[in-house]
This record gives C-alpha cells, structure tokens and sequence, in this order.
C-alpha cells in the first residue's frame, strides 16, 4: 500500500472524453492520499516537448493514457492524424515515463484483432487489425512494449456511459426521435461501462502492484449491436420497433471485427476483481444518462 505521507501523483490524458470523465468521477471516492492532474486539450501529446517539459515538472507517479484518436471511419482517410495520436503521441508519453520513473496505463481496443475466430481473446493470441484505427493502436501497444517495463496496457471494448458521445446515448436519443430502427446483428462483442473500467484502472494504483503487461477488461457476457440495443430499450422503457440486419448492409468505411469479445480472466484473477455482467452495468448507466 501506498506509504500515507506521501501523495502519489496521477496524469489523466485526454479527461474530457468519456473515460477521462468517469476516472474524473470516480476519483472524488478515493482518499486524500491521491493527486489527480487531469490534462485537457491544451495539453498536446503529440508534443514532445510539452510532453516532457510536463513530467518532468510534475514528477508523476502514474500516467493514464486516456487520449486517442477514436473516430474509426474517419481514421481511413485520416490515417496520418490517427497514428500521430495512437502511436507518436504514446511514443512521447512512454519516452516522459521512461525518463520519469512513471508507470503508464494505457487504454486500448479489441480492434487490435481481426474477429475472424469464434472464441474469446486472450491477451497472447495474435493481433491482426483490420482498420486504420486498430492498427494506430496496435503500434501505440508495441512502442510501450518495447520502451518501458513499468506499464500496464488495458484492451477493452465497446465503451460507453452518461459521458461523452457513445452507443448508448445515441440510442437513446434515436429511441425518441424515430419509431424504427436497423441495428447490426452479426458482429459479437462484450459492452463496457466506463465506470466499471474507471475503477479498475484506479484499483491498479491503489493496489500499488508491479504485475505489469497487457490485459483485457470489458463486462461480462457477450452479444450483438441488435441485442445491445434490444436491452437499452428495455432498460428504459421504449417499445421502439428493432430490426436486425447484417454488416454487408450497414456500409462503413472501416471494417469492424465480427467477433470481438475480450477473455478477461487474467485481470480478473490478477486483481481479484469481480467484472459485472453487462446487463447490471448498463441499467446503472441507464439512470444516470436519463
């Protein structure tokens, strides 16, 4: 456990997005022995000066990488933009930490596989990425990997929450604006609430352990987009008509994997978590984004 007259010093890049703001929310129930530094825009990580000029002034005991390029479609015509911030940007950071003796937790995605298979990844099966997106932050993984010791990389998929703009919420504004809606059917993954990762990441500090790598976190249960949607409506009450379609129906510029879901065993036993199911999570979200 953390020595108590000391305050451990934690950098949230990137907290105005979704996860920024539930690490935010989360971190008012933690105790006094924690100082937060939540950088926003201003603070560029594709800056590498500013980057270092930042940790060195601070002297940072972690660093959650929260910031991402995350708009999938638009990274395939805007590719270089993506790199700069899912692999150069994680270059500079993972550089700061080096040189700042500060342990980087960062988050990353299941689109680092291809979802060509039929059953749960694990943290040692083959990553081949299918977009532009997923292969930014499969780079932004292996430049951790290869440049520090001291790091956790956290895969995790299909977030969402009462912040920020994600499935969910859309939604449920849709839900009140149409009678019908097409929803994808065919591509299989695991929902997960923020919040819930939010406090995993900051259970990571506060057990102050050096069990470093790569791990994967999502809630438990696995399901389509059409069934996602299925148990928003019912959680909130909308008799809205759904109707299942296929991928080669709903065209995007990025391919999606078919199967995604995350094993998540190895986080779970590691730091004796117990991962709720995605039902009970999102009914939780649910009351709190209405």
């Amino acid at each position: 456990m953390f020595d108590r007259m000391t305050k451990k010093k934690v950098l949230v890049t990137g907290s105005n997005g979704q996860l920024g703001q539930c690490i935010r929310s989360v971190s008012k129930e933690l105790n006094n022995n924690f100082q937060f530094f939540f950088a926003t825009e201003e603070f560029d990580i594709t800056n590498e000066e500013q980057v270092l000029g930042y940790f060195n002034e601070n002297n940072f005991n972690y660093c959650i990488n929260c910031a991402a390029y995350t708009a999938v479609d638009k990274a395939e015509e805007e590719n270089e933009k993506a790199y700069k911030v899912n692999a150069l940007g994680v270059e500079y950071l993972a550089d700061a930490c080096l040189r700042t003796d500060t342990t980087l937790i960062h988050i990353s995605t299941d689109f680092v596989f291809d979802g060509k298979g039929n059953k749960q990844y694990t943290e040692l099966d083959k990553t081949n990425p299918i977009s532009v997106y997923g292969e930014t932050k499969l780079q932004g993984e292996n430049i951790i990997a290869k440049k520090l010791e001291k790091y956790f990389i956290i895969r995790t998929s299909w977030l969402y929450s009462e912040f920020g703009n994600n499935f969910v919420k859309t939604m449920l504004r849709l839900g009140n604006e149409r009678d019908a809606l097409n929803v994808v059917s065919d591509q299989i993954g695991s929902p997960t609430y923020a919040i819930d990762l939010a406090k995993v990441l900051l259970n990571i500090i506060f057990e102050n352990k050096s069990n470093y790598g790569i791990y994967h976190y999502s809630n438990q249960g696995q399901i389509s987009w059409f069934e996602f949607a299925k148990g928003i409506f019912e959680a909130s009450n909308n008799d809205i008509i759904l109707k299942p379609i296929l991928t080669k129906d709903y065209s995007t510029l990025a391919k999606r994997p078919r199967y995604s879901v995350l094993d998540t065993s190895k986080i779970s036993e590691q730091f004796n978590l117990e991962i709720p199911f995605w039902k009970e999570s999102l009914l939780s979200a649910i009351l709190k984004v209405k």
